[in-house]
């Protein structure tokens, strides 16, 4: 899949889709009568021969979601846009300039278990992005090939038993990392759009 093609698939993505998209999952349902924190991570897509979703495995030391895969992103200062946040802390995680982004959109806002309202904001970068991971945040960086997310059996949907209830998540094959939560979910939205594009 090249650039133009990646374009093309990424020109759905439009601001008000997403803030007006329902945050319908498991999480959400437990976190109805709480106040959510805003957060935002990058969806960086590497463009090239070889395409992949640029992802991090955050530290073992950290307090929240340690040990887990994740997009670069964090917390939404005060005054900040969700792009601002996600192109802020790519850059403090992963030493990812903002110039070298280019911003397709956002997918559908994503509620987690540990409180947060998650913007994802989608980006292509080119290929030869050289990161430098903050070691105090980020183990490891590495790239799920975009081949896998357009495969439909490629991601698993498992169970488990959870603070009362059954709950459904997903998981995505990749031969080192575990990748589930809301990542997988995020992936499987943006694996969505990307298959539908093509099938259209």
């Amino acid at each position: 899949m090249d650039l133009a093609e990646l374009r093309t698939r990424l020109g759905g993505l439009t601001l008000a889709e997403a803030i007006a998209a329902p945050t319908s999952n498991d999480d959400a349902l437990d976190l109805l009568d709480r106040e959510l924190k805003s957060a935002a991570v990058l969806v960086p897509i590497i463009h090239g021969p070889k395409p992949g979703v640029l992802l991090t495995l955050r530290t073992a030391t950290l307090s929240s979601h340690a040990g887990q895969v994740a997009f670069p992103g964090g917390r939404i200062d005060p005054g900040e846009t969700a792009e601002h946040a996600a192109l802020r802390e790519a850059h403090e995680e992963v030493g990812l300039e903002p110039g070298l982004v280019e911003l397709t959109g956002r997918l559908p806002d994503h509620v987690t278990g540990t409180g947060y309202k998650v913007t994802p904001v989608v980006g292509l970068l080119a290929p030869g992005f050289v990161p430098v991971p903050a070691a105090a945040e980020v183990a490891a960086v590495f790239e799920l090939p975009l081949a896998v997310l357009l495969d439909p059996a490629a991601p698993e949907l498992r169970r488990a038993y959870y603070k009362g209830r059954d709950r459904e998540f997903w998981v995505w094959p990749h031969a080192e990392h575990y990748i589930w939560g809301a990542t997988a979910a995020i992936l499987v939205k943006l694996a969505q759009l990307l298959r539908a594009e093509r099938a259209g």
